[in-house]
């Protein structure tokens, strides 16, 4: 582990220049205290680093030297793919080995480009959480990483909304969503995604997983995405939305809403517009339409309309 973080410090001071011990540090997650045994033993082996005093001082490296010790592990090039989204690497167990990757990336670099990459890594930033929400917790991520790395069956406890299963499962591939992680997976012959969060029990067993031929992850996960899509959106609510209402449409109600708003008819005297809304089944479209409040009348279906005018007419009886 030692030689790791000394390795890891060198890189730093190659890449990046003059930095002080608490900047290191923090890179490296240890004390200062460290950084300069550390830096000690980086010199005591013949590495020419350089402790400079004052409030310009820190650490550096003797102006030309360059090390060749760049070589990438197998972990370190699989954390590679993970480049631009640091906390998913995190999650899969990577976090390390994508840094120290990108060190040496960074160290074997020519100049410029070392400093192109530079640049970018600090002018852009992927995020992959939903906004106002939370990823749920799934304390087994580590496990179906390991068995979707080493390709190896997996003994599964799942939590659905009909009941528990107990499955054996060959992990095909991982998916981050509004962060929240799915596994894909084959049972039985048929290949279904699975919530990482709502695995009550895994275990990874000896058997090697099968997979099948030319599978695509990212072909797979746009086709049942779509049809999540088409199962879930049951309906078509015909709604009147003020001008505010409309805008409001595609926050709400992702690509529903703004397909809506793009077929929207003409508007009104009052500036309104109707809308053919797709939506749940009806206790979820009720939900949902009601944060339009005041800037929507739903008009039909009239089953859909009468559920409406029963919720609003119980919370007006609750609230008077």
């Amino acid at each position: 582990m030692r030689a790791d973080r000394l390795l890891a410090l060198l890189l730093l001071l190659q890449n990046r220049g003059r930095m002080t011990a608490p900047e290191l540090a923090e890179e490296l997650e240890v004390s200062v205290r460290t950084v300069y045994r550390d830096a000690e033993a980086l010199a005591a082996s013949g590495v020419p680093v350089f402790a400079e005093r004052g409030p310009a001082g820190g650490f550096r490296l003797m102006d030309g030297y360059r090390t060749r010790l760049t070589g990438l592990t197998d972990d370190e090039a699989d954390s590679l793919a993970l480049a631009g989204m640091p906390t998913a690497a995190a999650d899969l167990g990577l976090g390390a080995e994508l840094v120290t990757a990108q060190l040496k990336l960074g160290a074997a670099l020519p100049a410029g480009l070392g400093e192109r990459s530079r640049r970018i890594q600090e002018r852009f930033h992927l995020d992959a959480e939903g906004w106002f929400r939370a990823a749920d917790p799934a304390p087994l991520l580590s496990v179906v990483a390991d068995a979707v790395w080493r390709r190896r069956v997996l003994r599964a406890h799942y939590r659905r909304w009909g009941g528990d299963v107990r499955r054996e499962l060959h992990p095909l591939g991982l998916v981050l969503k509004a962060g929240n992680w799915y596994l894909a997976a084959s049972a039985d012959g048929t290949v279904r995604t699975y919530r990482v969060s709502r695995f009550l029990e895994v275990t990874a067993t000896d058997e090697a997983s099968e997979r099948p031929a030319r599978f695509d992850l990212a072909a797979y996960w746009e086709a049942a995405s779509r049809g999540l899509q088409a199962r879930v959106l049951r309906g078509t609510a015909r709604v009147r939305v003020s001008p505010a209402g409309l805008r409001l449409l595609p926050a709400l109600f992702g690509s529903a809403g703004t397909r809506a708003v793009e077929a929207a008819g003409a508007p009104d005297a009052d500036g309104r517009r109707v809308v053919d809304l797709e939506v749940e089944t009806l206790p979820v479209a009720v939900s949902d339409l009601l944060r339009l409040g005041l800037e929507a009348e739903v008009l039909g279906p009239p089953e859909l309309r009468a559920e409406l005018a029963r919720t609003v007419t119980g919370l007006a009886q609750r609230y008077a």
